[in-house]
């Protein structure tokens, strides 16, 4: 096989793999901020949770407050009612009582709805809190990994780019200005096999007399259709199982 395809075939293997890593490192950086606005956002709602539970604490001790007004008003008015001197002083001033009566009901509804309210709010508050902690936890783990994860692909993409550079330097300058060119034209496959008559990428059948030239290997040929570098790569002939069958001797005379 001529040397410069064994050469391609590696570097296009090198440029894969190249171009996997960068994507990877890239990736991760990106990675990594969402997980942390993610995590930002159930700080945001957790704190709004809490800000809820604080502003019905606050709305019921008004609501209390109130109560607390309007009994002390009802008192003075049951007061000012026994030393009424007329019938109609005494219904009034009943009247009044039984109005002030209905609104500290109202209000106390409203109590009510806000300490169920309160539960709920506190109990979303504590839930959120336990879950944003284990959260917070595995975000670290993550970020740790996706860390760790870059500082290797970057040493492995060192070593990489280490040995393109060598393999480009042994290749024939002609073979890889033909591979880098065709690599850009063809979204970086720049190398194809040829098998059973046909460039296995495009899918096109060969010319026999063509494909016998890429089966022996001795120049760097391209396909005819998608001009991609070819080479010869046999389909491996399963191995025969070994015969496991038991001999039986023949029975003496």
């Amino acid at each position: 096989m001529h040397p410069d395809l064994e050469r391609v075939r590696e570097l296009q293997d090198l440029d894969r793999r190249i171009g996997e890593l960068t994507r990877e490192i890239s990736y991760l950086p990106r990675h990594v901020a969402d997980i942390e606005n993610k995590l930002e956002s159930h700080r945001r709602k957790l704190e709004a949770d809490r800000a809820a539970l604080v502003a019905n604490q606050k709305e019921r001790r008004r609501l209390e407050d109130d109560v607390k007004a309007q009994e002390d008003k009802m008192a003075h008015l049951r007061n000012q009612m026994h030393e009424s001197k007329t019938n109609e002083q005494y219904r009034a001033f009943q009247h009044e009582i039984e109005y002030l009566q209905g609104g500290i009901r109202k209000l106390e509804d409203r109590i009510l709805e806000q300490m169920v309210e309160a539960e709920s709010f506190d109990q979303n508050a504590r839930a959120a809190e336990t879950a944003l902690q284990q959260e917070s936890q595995e975000v670290e783990k993550e970020k740790k990994a996706a860390g760790q994860r870059t500082e290797a692909d970057r040493a492995e993409l060192v070593v990489v780019q280490a040995r393109r550079e060598v393999v480009a330097q042994a290749a024939d300058s002609r073979t890889l200005t033909l591979y880098e060119r065709v690599r850009k034209q063809r979204g970086g496959v720049a190398v194809s096999v040829a098998r059973d008559g046909r460039c296995t990428t495009c899918n096109v059948i060969l010319r026999l007399h063509f494909y016998q030239q890429v089966r022996v290997g001795e120049e760097v040929l391209t396909c005819e259709a998608c001009g991609r570098i070819l080479y010869y790569l046999a389909l491996e002939e399963p191995k025969e199982a070994p015969d496991c069958s038991v001999q039986t001797a023949e029975p003496r005379p």
